[in-house]
């Protein structure tokens, strides 16, 4: 059976991209995954087609005043015009811009971006600050979701601290009407991500990152049940291939239900495509 799927998590490292960021960030990636972490968008356009990607969520990254850090929102809008419909574009926001990032939402949410791309260790600024709530107030009233980057990660000089699930309970509660993806299923603190993505209806978690057969278990079966309208398929492109992600989770037998869901209608609903 084949089937329709968005992949809701893809960075934009394309040479150019990669070129002018920090190379001791991108560097610790590609010698923890053991393998150059860049490509051309011919080659993921080419690899989408391969596998039947039909659309793919890239995240702009701005971490600018802490970290040197941004994959630039201009870049992503480019990305967006060469895939002619199949690329989702969610902006990198620097909450500590503060007015400028609240305005930079605006204007590129009216050049067709559907989301906001969130990274609290290099912003080092906990989730639940208030410093962020005018970024949460706009995405609110706008009716886009944020994408926070949750649980561990090898950025260089960042702390762990800033990525606990815990944070975006506060969020979900002081802004009902946001809806909230949290990155990685929150690992190693997954149990803590899940409880909120259960009792909150607009948080959601997605897998990108992560070989499924890697996933831990209980993660696999409550994406299999009753958080199986809360799951979204995501690879964090090119950290996982896509071939590689399909096939495994196509190999654990799950019901017909949960890829539906996992691989399009819950994206599809959250981000209002039709």
């Amino acid at each position: 059976m084949s089937w329709k799927i968005i992949d809701t998590h893809a960075q934009l490292w394309t040479e150019e991209v990669v070129s002018n960021l920090p190379q001791e960030i991108h560097s610790k990636y590609e010698e923890v995954f053991k393998r150059k972490l860049s490509y051309s968008l011919d080659e993921l356009f080419m690899e989408m087609e391969d596998v039947g990607i039909d659309r793919i969520v890239i995240v702009g990254i701005d971490a600018e005043t802490t970290f040197n850090y941004k994959i630039p929102n201009e870049e992503v809008l480019k990305a967006m015009r060469r895939g002619e419909g199949k690329v989702i574009g969610f902006m990198g926001i620097d909450p500590r811009k503060k007015e400028s990032a609240v305005r930079e939402i605006e204007k590129l949410h009216r050049d067709g971006f559907r989301g906001i791309k969130l990274v609290p260790h290099l912003h080092e600024v906990k989730p639940n600050s208030e410093e962020m709530y005018p970024i949460y107030e706009k995405a609110q009233e706008l009716g886009i979701p944020i994408l926070f980057h949750t649980g561990t990660q090898f950025h260089i000089g960042s702390r762990l601290k800033y990525c606990r699930p815990i944070y975006l309970d506060d969020v979900a509660v002081d802004f009902p009407n946001l809806k909230i993806i949290m990155a990685h299923f929150g690992y190693p603190w997954y149990e803590e991500a899940l409880s909120i993505v259960r009792r909150h209806d607009n948080v959601y978690f997605n897998i990108a990152g992560w070989r499924p057969k890697y996933i831990p278990k209980k993660v696999i079966r409550l994406m299999d049940s009753i958080l199986v309208d809360k799951a979204l398929f995501g690879t964090d492109y090119p950290l996982i291939k896509h071939e590689i992600a399909v096939k495994e989770l196509l190999d654990m037998n799950l019901k017909e239900e949960t890829y539906n869901r996992l691989f399009w209608e819950n994206a599809s609903e959250l981000l209002e495509l039709g």
